[in-house]
């Protein structure tokens, strides 16, 4: 095992090398810490920006790609608009791994190039930047997932001939399809955590409210998009990890079932853990340009290319709902294990309330236990007893961060890996709660009025608006949807507001755990974060919960008070 110093310099190297990777014009002087400036968002980090700046990184990708796609906008300036403002917001929240300017800027010339022979776009995706989370290879670029132990390696090891050259496969079709890659976002070490921290760059703020996290594990996808460095990134998802720092950021985002979209070629925890698999999603500001990337991604084909990927092409008739169509909703107000903060308690109701103030039918969402799932699921995830995130940990001799540290940390005994019988009775288990979940749900045509059972539930992504750093102590509401592998979209709903969201003086815990943490609410740290549920589908609906996503978006955008950002975006 390495020395303390040894880590240590690892680290503060390669923080330095990205650091110095952000133009020496785009640094800021000085930087306001989180006392003194609690929201950077919106006219904060505009100031630092020309107005051609402004609108191009506030546009949505449909925006940016038919100005590209007609010369009007040069993808040229669009991508030096996105790396500025993405440095900005780097020097804001810690939310940059890697940082490859040089070469996007000579990849939107040859875009350039391109239109400028052809006077056509080279796919639907022409010019648009796009940034990707810490798990992602590119050529050029290192992949380190917040180990200190990787700098400098692929995935740890080295000679494998990869380092640098090798490239997962939704990169090579991003390129395909005209996408411009600039940046790779943070992620905490292990990448099993709600709030996004290493050893490399610290802590990634929340940028809205930077007394709290990002979420994580794609906290860096969330603080960047937040902020106007990204008009669409991907992270991945096998607990929650796009939905967390969606909601937590005020972002929509997409957690598709299995086998939708293509994760061949990225770096992973615990790969070869089958029972549930860590999906790839998209995360943005407007729903229109989460559909634009999937629907983009699967016209070429991903299943020619990825094993796992079904052969599923964009259904656009599931894409529509008909005009006057009465729809049904269930929600969940409580899970049986931990309660709701004021302010996500507020964003269900608000949700329902616009529903059923348009006609639409909400019932009440009483499934199979969810505490029996969530069982199943921390069994999966610990198969292999934390072996596979030590072994990254030793590499350096790095320890991990508190947040993981009772899992990973120095006085953790583990037990030995579970065997082929214990993992069999596991996924018997796991299929069992499939199929009880999957008829509870097809009981309920009878209950909503239109002859079908729900086309979406309304649940809470998490307890609260947003993590206190160190407080991200459930996970039950957004790791339920991936043991059952369903569809699922957050939905950004309003803003703390610390003279409504107060304190509820009649509450009583169910648990020890359900005290503690509702204890971490706290109205006047929390006032003016975002706060977001997720609607959630059916396996492989990643059409109609979009269309769905977006049709209540633009309810709650038409309804006044409410704060919620609509589909087409807010910054």
């Amino acid at each position: 095992m390495a020395n303390t110093h040894y880590w240590q310099k690892l680290a503060k190297d390669k923080l330095e090398s990205i650091n110095q990777s952000i133009p020496k014009h785009w640094r800021l002087e000085s930087l306001p810490n989180n006392e003194e400036r609690r929201d950077v968002t919106g006219d904060y980090i505009r100031q630092y920006l020309s107005k051609d700046e402004i609108e191009m990184t506030e546009s949505v990708a449909l925006t940016i790609v038919q100005q590209t796609s007609t010369g009007q906008w040069t993808a040229e300036a669009v991508t030096r608009a996105f790396c500025h403002r993405a440095s900005l917001a780097h020097q804001l929240t810690n939310c940059l791994h890697e940082t490859f300017f040089d070469a996007a800027m000579k990849d939107a010339k040859r875009l350039d190039e391109y239109y400028s022979k052809h006077n056509k776009p080279i796919g639907p995706l022409h010019g648009l930047p796009v940034s990707l989370k810490d798990q992602f290879h590119v050529k050029g670029v290192e992949t380190t997932m917040g180990y200190v132990g990787w700098i400098g390696t692929f995935q740890g090891k080295k000679g494998t001939g990869k380092e640098r050259v090798f490239e997962s496969e939704l990169v090579k079709e991003l390129r395909d399809s005209g996408a411009i890659l600039y940046c790779k976002t943070s992620v905490p070490h292990t990448l099993m955590c709600g709030e996004t921290v290493n050893n490399i760059i610290g802590y990634t703020w929340n940028p809205k409210n930077r007394n709290l996290s990002s979420g994580g594990s794609s906290g860096g996808e969330g603080a960047l998009i937040s902020l106007g460095g990204s008009p669409v990134g991907f992270g991945t998802d096998i607990g929650g990890s796009i939905r967390i720092p969606a909601a937590f950021n005020g972002l929509y985002g997409l957690r598709p079932s299995g086998g939708r979209l293509p994760y061949e070629g990225m770096a992973n925890s615990m790969d070869g853990q089958n029972s549930v698999l860590s999906v790839v999603g998209p995360l943005a500001n407007s729903v229109s340009t989460l559909q634009l990337l999937v629907k983009s991604l699967l016209t070429r084909e991903p299943w020619l290319h990825d094993p796992l990927v079904h052969e599923l092409p964009w259904r656009e008739d599931k894409a529509m709902i008909p005009q006057n169509q009465k729809l049904s909703f269930a929600v969940l107000r409580h899970d049986g294990g931990v309660s709701l903060h004021p302010p996500v308690k507020r964003a269900v109701e608000t949700v329902v309330n616009t529903l059923k103030d348009q006609g639409h039918k909400v019932i009440e969402w009483k499934p199979p236990s969810h505490k029996r799932g969530l069982d199943v699921i921390m069994k999966a995830w610990t198969y292999d007893n934390g072996a596979d995130t030590r072994a990254a940990f030793e590499f350096s001799g790095e320890p991990p961060a508190p947040q993981v540290g009772q899992t990973y940390g120095e006085g953790y005994v583990p037990d030995p890996p579970k065997d082929a019988m214990h993992i069999a009775e596991n996924n018997v288990a796991k299929r069992d709660y499939q199929k009880e979940y999957l008829e509870y749900w097809n009981t309920t045509a009878e209950k909503t009025g239109t002859g079908r059972p729900v086309d979406a539930v309304i649940m809470p992504l998490a307890p609260f608006a947003a993590a206190r750093p160190k407080m991200y102590l459930y996970y039950g509401y957004s790791a339920i949807i991936n043991l059952l592998d369903y569809t699922a979209c957050t939905l950004p709903v309003a803003l703390v507001d610390k003279n409504i969201d107060t304190v509820d003086p009649s509450f009583e815990a169910l648990s020890d755990l359900d005290k503690k943490i509702m204890a971490t609410y706290d109205p006047e740290i929390y006032d003016g974060a975002h706060v977001g549920v997720q609607l959630v589908g059916r396996r492989l609906q990643e059409e109609k919960v979009l269309a769905v996503t977006e049709y209540v978006a633009n309810l709650l955008q038409s309804t006044s008070g409410n704060g919620a950002t609509g589909s087409k975006g807010r910054l």
